[in-house]
C-alpha cells in the first residue's frame, strides 16, 4: 500500500470528524450532505407535526366550543403556544443532528440599511395589499359594505357598551393606526415561533433539495397542512361551509402557499428570517381590517374576502407572490444559487 494512499485515507477520516472539543468542522461529500439535509427535513417535520397535531387534537379540540370561560381561555392560550412548536422543532432537530449553531445558521442577522426595501415589503407592503384586497372586495360586493360600522357597534353592544357613531369611527381609526404601526412588534414573539421554523430552518434545506419554485411551493403547502386541525376547528373559515372541512384546508393551503412565497422571498434576499417575522406579524394584526366594515344584514363570504384569506381579498398578495416567484425562477435560470 502506497504512502500517498495512506495519506488520502487519513485526510478523508480527518475531514469526516465532527466538531467536538478541538475538532474541525465536519466536511461532507455532496451525497452525504444531501442525505444529511433530507434527514434534518424528515426529523423536523416529524417533530413539528406530531407535537402540533397532538396538542391540537387531544388538548385544544376537546375545549373548543366550551361554555366554561376558563376552558375557553385555556384553549386560546394553547393555540398561541402552538405557534412556538416550529421553532422548537428546529431547535430539537439541530440538537439531534449535532448541527453547530452560528449567527449565520440561526438566520437572525439584521442589515437594515442594505435590506430596507425588503422590510418595507413585509411591513407597509402587507398593509397596502391587505387594504387593496378589502377595497376590491367591497367594490365587487357593495351590499356587504357598511359605512355605518354596524359590525363594530354590535361588538360594543355585546360588551355592554353604548357608543355614538363618532366614537365608533374614532375607534376604527385608532385600530387601523395601531395595526399599521404596532402589529409587527406586538406579534413579534409569537411569529418568531413559526418563522424561525418554516423560513429560518426548513426553507434553506428545501432549497438544497429542490429548485426554487418547487421548494417555495412545497414549503407553503407544508405550512398550510400544519394548520389543518385549527382549520377544522374553524380558524379563518369557520365551520359548516360546503365541503367542510376539506374546502377550508385547501383554502388555507393556498393562502399559506401565497404568503409563504412572499415571506420566503424576503428571507432569501436578506438571508434572515426577521423580515418574514415582521411580515407575519403585520398580517396577523392587520388582516381582519376589512371585517370592521362588513354588513350584518349581508354576511361576507370567507372564501372570497374581505380578508386576504379569501381569493378576492388576497388578490394583491397572489399577484405579488406570482411576480416574485417568477423573478426567482429567472434568477435561477441565469445561474444564481440561493444558498444561505
Amino acid at each position: 500500500m502506497s504512502t500517498d494512499y495512506n495519506q488520502q485515507e487519513i485526510w478523508k477520516k480527518f475531514n469526516k470528524q465532527g466538531s467536538g472539543a478541538g475538532g474541525g468542522a465536519q466536511k461532507l461529500t455532496p451525497e452525504e450532505e444531501k442525505k444529511q439535509n433530507l434527514k434534518q427535513i424528515g426529523i423536523y417535520l416529524l417533530i413539528t407535526f406530531l407535537l402540533t397535531y397532538g396538542t391540537e387534537i387531544f388538548g385544544i379540540m376537546p375545549m373548543v366550543g366550551s361554555t366554561d370561560a376558563d376552558q375557553a381561555m385555556a384553549a386560546q392560550q394553547m393555540i398561541s403556544s402552538v405557534m412556538f412548536i416550529p421553532a422548537l422543532g428546529a431547535l430539537l432537530t439541530r440538537l439531534l443532528t449535532r448541527e453547530r449553531l452560528t449567527a449565520k445558521s440561526l438566520m437572525l442577522t439584521i442589515e437594515l440599511k442594505r435590506d430596507l426595501k425588503y422590510y418595507g415589503l413585509a411591513w407597509l407592503g402587507f398593509v397596502l395589499l391587505t387594504g387593496f384586497g378589502a377595497a376590491l372586495y367591497f367594490l365587487v360586493f357593495r351590499d356587504q359594505f357598511d359605512p355605518g360600522l354596524g359590525y363594530m357597534k354590535a361588538i360594543s353592544e355585546a360588551q355592554g357598551l353604548e357608543t355614538t357613531q363618532a366614537q365608533l369611527q374614532q375607534a376604527v381609526v385608532m385600530q387601523l393606526a395601531m395595526g399599521v404601526v404596532l402589529a409587527p412588534f406586538v406579534n413579534l414573539i409569537n411569529c418568531f415561533g413559526e418563522e424561525w421554523g418554516w423560513r429560518g430552518f426548513l426553507l434553506p434545506r428545501m432549497l438544497k433539495q429542490f429548485k426554487v419554485v418547487p421548494a417555495l411551493l412545497l414549503n407553503g403547502l407544508i405550512w398550510g397542512l400544519w394548520h389543518a386541525p385549527l382549520t377544522i376547528m374553524g380558524h379563518n373559515y369557520g365551520v359548516g361551509y360546503p365541503g367542510y372541512p376539506v374546502t377550508g384546508i385547501l383554502a388555507m393551503c393556498l393562502f399559506c402557499t401565497v404568503m409563504g412565497v412572499i415571506l420566503s422571498y424576503v428571507t432569501i434576499k436578506t438571508k434572515s428570517c426577521i423580515p418574514a417575522i415582521m411580515g407575519h406579524g403585520t398580517l396577523n394584526g392587520f388582516a381582519s381590517v376589512g371585517l370592521l366594515f362588513t354588513s350584518l344584514d349581508h354576511p361576507y363570504n370567507v372564501f372570497l374576502g374581505p380578508a386576504p384569506t379569501g381569493l378576492i381579498g388576497g388578490v394583491g398578495f397572489i399577484a405579488v407572490a406570482g411576480f416574485l416567484l417568477y423573478h426567482l425562477y429567472k434568477e435561477e435560470k441565469e445561474g444564481k444559487e440561493f444558498a444561505f
